[in-house]
This record gives C-alpha cells, structure tokens and sequence, in this order.
C-alpha cells in the first residue's frame, strides 16, 4: 500500500494540473488520494475514513457507491453508449429527462438545454439572452447584474459573472458586460445599527439605482444562488428573493436562478427558489442531478423566453449552440435514476427534518472564540473564523486559519470545505440524524485542536 501510495502521489505531483489549487505548494505536499466511498464515507489508500462532509463538491445527494446508478449506466452503455442531440437527433433517457425536469421543476419552466458542467451551462444562459436579444431586436440588451462573492462558474462568460477576485485575479475578467452588486450577506456587509430589514431595503434601493444608471433597455438578465454557497455559504436575508424578483419583472429584465447548488432538495424544498419565494425565468441545474456520478447540467427556460429564440432559429436557420455531449445518453439516463431515488428517499424532507439539528449543531460552536457567525439553512452550513469577535475582523493573511482547519479535520476525519476562513459543510442528501450527530463531534474536536495549532504556527 505505501508503495503504491508513493507511486501515485509522485505521479500525481509530476503531471496532473490541479484547479482550485496553489500549484507551487501542491508539489510540495502532494495529494491526498481517495480511493474509494461508501454511503456518506470515503477512503484514502491508506484506507483512513473521512466523512465526506462536503458531498464531495456539494454534489454527491445519493452518497457513493450508489449501485442502482452504476446499473443504470453500465445498462445504457450496452445499449447505447453515445449519441448526440444535434439536428433533430435525439435518444430516449435525454427526452425523458427533460420532460422529468420540465414536470419537477417551478413555475413555467418547460424545455431543457443539456451541457456536461454548470460552467458551460451559464455560459450557453449568457449566449441565449445575447441571441434573444438579438432576435427581439434588442441589441443594446445585454447587460448582466450578479453578485460580489456570487459563484457561477470558471468559463470566460460564467467565470464573469462569477463575483470572487480569486477567479478574475490574471484570467482578464469579467470579459462580458457584468455590474457586480452588493454581496447579500447582513452579518458581514450590514451598516452598524442597520437592521435587517434595512439592508434588504437597501441592496433593493441599488439594484433599482444601477438599473437607472446603466438603462433598463440595456440589462438582459440578474442571475443568482438562492443561497450562495461557494462564496461562503450565505442565505438571502428576509424579503430580499421577493424585492428582486418585483424589480426585475418592473424592468423587462430576466431572472435567473442558479441551484446548481440548492437545487434537488438541499435547503429542504424542492428547489431554492421556492425556499426564498421566487419564481426565475431561467434555471440552472448541475452536480445532484447525477449526484455527479457523471457530468451533466441543464439549463431549464420559459417558454417566454424559448419563443424568440425558437422564431430566430427558424429565421437564420438553425440555433448554431451545442456540444458534442449535450444530451449524453449515459449521463441523461443516470439523471433519471438519481431523481427517482431522489424522490423514493424524499431528500428534500430529509432535509427539512433534519435542519434543526443540523444548523442547531453549527450554532452550538457560535461561543467558540474563532467562531464570528455559524449560519446555513437546511443540509447546507458554514463556520465563519475570525480574528476578534467583537469587531468581526478577519485574520490578517486569510486563508491560513481555515486552511489549518482543513487539515486537522482530515486527522479527525471530517472533510469540509475551507473558503478563505469559512468552513462549509453539505454532506450527501441521505445523511442521517445519528450521521449529523457524528459531523459535529469531529467538527468540535478539530476547532478543540485549532486555536492552540494556530498559535503554534504564529496565526493568531
């Protein structure tokens, strides 16, 4: 084992790129290997257990080693292992995906557009409203509003709109026409003495302000999380889903929710629009869909919007968009049976249950002398680190606390997901109450062993 361990680690280190990584530091320490998983568990090959309390990358609802989506797929690769989707092609798990889709999904949503990542399927949102525009004859109509700390991809158009420095920093972006608006997230970016319902108030009074400055004719689309996740796990506060959405509608603008993350049960609704009450015009959907067991990502449309894209295709003659995998078959066809096991285990109840005790457990850390803010709603949550509580400041080099966390929670193992100094938890959708339990034991014994590690190391 340790042989083979070496041999792959200095494989690994010698000719695999990492993304998301410090590249100078991955060849120094190397990686860690996992080798395989099991329900809520994986195992390195030096056969340690770690919670997987990020569901690998806030995606894997059905847990690992699903053996009904390994049939599943193993079935349609006998079958029909490949085919595409372009000029008038189709297959059977595709169209029945869809029309699952169209059927599960809120509001008016009606047709799906497939793609292998929610990066490429925020890319084809951004090229859809551009050709709709166009096709209204609204040219100037292409502007998008997002979010600072939004997370929306790493593509050129959706790594625009995405909102974090770390994913513009020398990529030249944003490239596309974005105004990026106030992060809406009240602990962190409230006015002192402003409450809650003031913030809202006023995030809604800018968004209308930069509306008036850039000109309502000019502003295509808002796009945004339900719940932002990546960025460090923030829910909307109170009235703020609502006001957008009024704004928008008032100003011919497009909304469109991104629950690649939220989406397929995790805040304890079907989707996280209906969580925060709003309806979008356009939807983006990707990791538990497959429960990433393969790639795969839709983006779900209106037929408000659909009509004007369907009369220009038919008008220069073809939608000239698509990718050699839109619509695989093996991945369309693990889709369904995720979303049938999605359904026969009421995810979406097993997270409104079980929030109490979740989020209840995160809190209980909210003493903790690092801890600035426990927050999360349903199986989603985060730990805020901070370098004093009482003025909510952050650590002077971010980063190095909550990536010491990190790898004292892989001792204790626990496996989450340190963003700068917050660290997410969102295990698989199957977890249990006695798993929950388990969660936040290992939590609370890595941040027993932090405060005293990061004094060691000169961090605090």
């Amino acid at each position: 084992m340790d042989t083979l361990s070496n041999s792959l680690a200095a494989a690994d280190m010698a000719h695999t790129l990492h993304p998301n990584t410090n590249l100078r530091a991955h060849e120094a320490q190397g990686p860690m290997v996992i080798q395989r998983g099991e329900g809520i568990r994986v195992f390195d090959d030096k056969g340690k257990e770690y919670i997987e309390g990020l569901a690998g990358l806030w995606s894997v609802g059905a847990g690992f080693s699903q053996k009904r989506l390994a049939d599943v797929a193993y079935q349609q690769m006998l079958k029909l292992p490949y085919y595409h989707t372009f000029t008038h092609k189709s297959n059977e798990p595709s169209i029945r995906l869809a029309e699952k889709l169209a059927e599960i999904t809120p509001g008016p949503l009606t047709r799906a557009f497939f793609t292998s990542s929610g990066s490429e399927a925020n890319d084809t949102i951004v090229k859809m409203v551009w050709y709709r525009s166009n096709a209204m004859g609204r040219p100037e109509k292409k502007k998008f509003l997002a979010r600072t700390k939004a997370y929306h991809g790493i593509t050129i158009a959706s790594g625009s709109l995405t909102g974090l420095p770390v994913n513009h920093r020398d990529f030249d972006l944003p490239a596309i026409p974005v105004r990026h608006l106030t992060c809406p997230h009240y602990w962190r970016f409230g006015q002192e003495g402003e409450s809650e319902a003031v913030f809202t108030e006023r995030l809604l009074a800018e968004l209308e302000a930069v509306i008036a400055e850039e000109g309502a004719d000019t502003i295509a689309a808002f796009i945004g999380e339900p719940l932002m996740a990546a960025g460090g796990v923030m829910p909307p506060p109170a009235g703020y889903w609502e006001g957008v959405e009024r704004i928008c509608r008032a100003n011919d603008i497009l909304l469109v929710a991104d629950e690649v993350i939220c989406g397929f049960g995790r805040l304890g609704t079907p989707f996280g629009c209906q969580k925060y009450g709003f309806t979008p015009d356009i939807m983006t959907l990707s990791k538990q869909i497959t429960s990433s067991y393969m790639p795969l990502a839709a983006v779900m449309i209106s037929d408000h919007v659909y009509a004007p894209i369907a009369d220009n295709s038919a008008k220069v003659g073809v939608f000239g968009h698509g990718f050699t995998a839109s619509g695989h078959p093996v991945s369309t066809a693990v889709g369904l049976e995720n979303l049938a096991i999605m359904e026969e285990q009421d995810w979406a109840g097993n997270a409104a249950r079980l929030e109490a005790q979740f989020q209840g457990g995160l809190r209980s850390f909210a003493d903790h002398p690092l801890v600035g803010e426990a927050r999360g709603d349903g199986l989603i949550g985060a730990l805020e680190l901070v370098a004093d509580k009482a003025t909510k400041r952050p650590f002077e080099t971010v980063g190095a606390v909550g990536r010491m966390a990190a790898v004292i929670g892989h001792d204790e193992g626990l496996i989450f997901r340190a963003i700068g100094d917050q660290l997410a938890l969102c295990p698989p959708m199957i977890v249990t109450a006695d798993d929950v339990d388990e969660i936040m034991t290992r939590m609370g014994r890595t941040l027993a062993r932090l405060t005293d590690a990061a004094h060691k190391e000169g961090l605090l």
